[in-house]
């Protein structure tokens, strides 16, 4: 469900646009993209953790709309970033 320290230094050097960069949309998404794939493997095998399944709806749409966002701003980011998680549109 949680990310270790490390995948979310990886996922940050990936990710982001400069060196100093730690919060740009591009980050966040990837961020929340490994959130979401983690606790959608613990939905599966714990059908009932309703609470759990109001977290996932949470993080969802927090990423949608940081994607709306990015598409908005810079369509060709949007789309590289789409490309590299392999999220549907």
């Amino acid at each position: 469900m949680t990310i270790t320290s490390e995948r979310k230094q990886e996922l940050i050097s990936d990710f982001r646009q400069s060196d100093n960069d730690t919060g740009s949309p591009e980050v966040q998404i990837a961020i929340l993209t490994t959130r979401i794939n983690g606790l959608t493997e613990h939905l599966r095998r714990h059908a009932k953790d309703h609470a759990g399944r109001r977290g996932l709806l949470m993080m969802v749409s927090r990423r949608r709309r940081l994607l709306d966002y990015l598409r908005r701003v810079n369509p060709q980011r949007y789309l590289d970033v789409i490309g590299r998680l392999e999220i549907r549109k």
